[in-house]
């Protein structure tokens, strides 16, 4: 793998709800999310947060740099507690200099836990970025 001061290089990271991409390759992220709140209501809603699905993208723009062939990138969700979940596996291209990959994935995640979760991102064995999401619970009692 090339060394960090060589690319590949981050053009863009987060999670969002849409993408679009157009004819020539370009994409627009619609929604980009860094926190999500979950509402329960009613007479008696729960005091802890009950568990949740929730369907992001994940997005990823790289410029290669010095990098050229195939890559691992490997995504791994760390959750508030320190634990973490089973990594996605992704296979990024590079040709060098400015060509790039954009990747766009789906994730569908459940969340059991108010607090910080991190989506690590390794290049083979190198980590290159995280990207934040803070999950927190709206607790509303009608009564």
């Amino acid at each position: 793998m090339p060394k960090s001061t060589e690319g590949p290089f981050i053009q863009a990271a987060c999670l969002c709800e849409t993408v679009i991409e157009d004819k020539q390759g370009v994409l627009s992220l619609i929604r980009i999310i860094d926190t999500l709140i979950h509402t329960e209501s009613g007479e008696n809603p729960p005091e802890e947060m009950p568990a949740f699905g929730y369907v992001l993208k994940f997005v990823l723009m790289l410029k290669a740099g010095a990098a050229k062939g195939r890559y691992n990138l490997k995504i791994e969700p760390e959750l508030p507690n320190g634990s973490t979940e089973k990594s996605i596996m992704v296979t990024a291209y590079f040709e060098g200099e400015e060509k790039g990959q954009n990747i766009v994935a789906d994730m569908s995640f459940v969340f059991n836990f108010e607090g910080l979760y991190w989506f690590k991102v390794y290049l083979e064995d190198t980590h290159l970025t995280a990207i934040p999401l803070r999950v927190k619970y709206n607790r509303i009692v009608r009564g």
